[in-house]
């Protein structure tokens, strides 16, 4: 049976109280760490001391997630709580991609690394046609021939190029 104070709470229910114990216990965490990751240095003012602001704003963050729940007016988990959650979970999904891209491009390289997780991103997305896939190609194209080329970003060659003859190797360093 839900209290006075619950009934009256206006704003959006699902997914708070898990929000809020979650970023309680990870504020909890890293303040925990504080004192080996930061150091207090001798004969230096207190807000010159590289360990005083990270402890002031970590400890501010346990502190307000505290008295957030503490004021929360409610504190059971439902149902659109769990599917709330599995929301967040979700976009989790896109960090990993990114994950492999980011491992992949020093190993194949830029622009087949490029093309093919373009081309996997947009079938995921849903678009699968053949004219999506030409887009995507071209897309790929597009963001190699942009930041190697005309933005002269320094990507590294990826291992696999220094399997290729010197003459291809040197092009595929430069431009793939």
């Amino acid at each position: 049976m839900q209290s006075e104070r619950e009934r009256r709470f206006v704003g959006p229910r699902r997914g708070q109280l898990l929000f809020v114990l979650t970023f309680l216990v990870l504020s909890v965490l890293l303040f925990s760490q504080i004192g080996s990751q930061t150091t207090w240095v001798t004969k230096t003012a207190v807000f010159a001391q590289p360990r005083f602001w990270p402890a002031v704003g970590v400890g501010g963050m346990v502190l307000f997630t505290a008295l957030h729940l503490w004021k929360l007016p409610f504190r059971r988990f439902q149902r659109t709580d769990f599917r709330e959650a599995l929301r967040w979970v979700s976009a989790l999904e896109f960090a990993i991609w990114f994950m492999g891209y980011v491992t992949l491009v020093p190993l194949i390289g830029y622009l087949p690394v490029t093309l093919v997780f373009v081309l996997l991103l947009s079938h995921r997305m849903g678009y699968r046609g053949r004219m999506m896939q030409v887009i995507g190609v071209l897309f790929a194209i597009a963001i190699v021939v942009i930041f190697k080329g005309l933005l002269a970003v320094r990507i590294p060659g990826a291992v696999l190029y220094e399997y290729f003859p010197d003459g291809l190797r040197s092009f595929a360093i430069l431009y793939l």
